[in-house]
């Protein structure tokens, strides 16, 4: 690490980075990268995981970015992407930070308008999944028996 200047903070894709943090759990920080994902980038551009992310380069820091803009150029797997066969173009993607959010309320107000069983659930603000609903899930007041007085 000599003659490496430390940042406490580093910016990535748009996210602020702890400069503290190991580099894949400082990469994990970013929407849409989690920890194995950020161990391919890491290993893919062949950086040391358990390096901080505050003593990176300007110029491994632009690699990373470059990597974590197009994962498809990675090489990896298509089952470590986060959007598989996208519903517009049908290709394999990775979305990160609000292209992510905005595609899976995009695919929400999508279902909702189809009428598809998961869009009637999210209109209806239940469970989608098919997670019991009897006992959990409950909003607002609490509503029971009294006690006596």
């Amino acid at each position: 690490m000599e003659g490496r200047q430390f940042k406490y903070i580093v910016r990535i894709a748009g996210t602020d980075i702890d400069g503290k943090l190991k580099l894949p759990y400082g990469l994990a920080e970013i929407k849409g990268i989690g920890y194995t994902t950020a161990l391919a980038i890491i290993r893919f551009l062949g950086l040391d995981p358990n390096m901080r992310i505050g003593f990176l380069t300007e110029e491994e820091i632009r690699k990373i970015e470059d990597a974590v803009s197009d994962l498809t150029k990675l090489g990896l797997p298509s089952w470590m992407y986060n959007r598989r066969k996208d519903y517009d173009t049908g290709l394999d993607k990775h979305l990160i930070g609000p292209e992510l959010i905005f595609h899976a309320r995009r695919d929400i107000e999508r279902e909702i308008r189809i009428g598809s069983w998961r869009g009637v659930r999210h209109k209806l603000g239940l469970k989608v999944r098919g997670q019991r609903t009897a006992t959990t899930g409950r909003l607002g007041l609490t509503v029971g028996v009294r006690k006596k007085r």
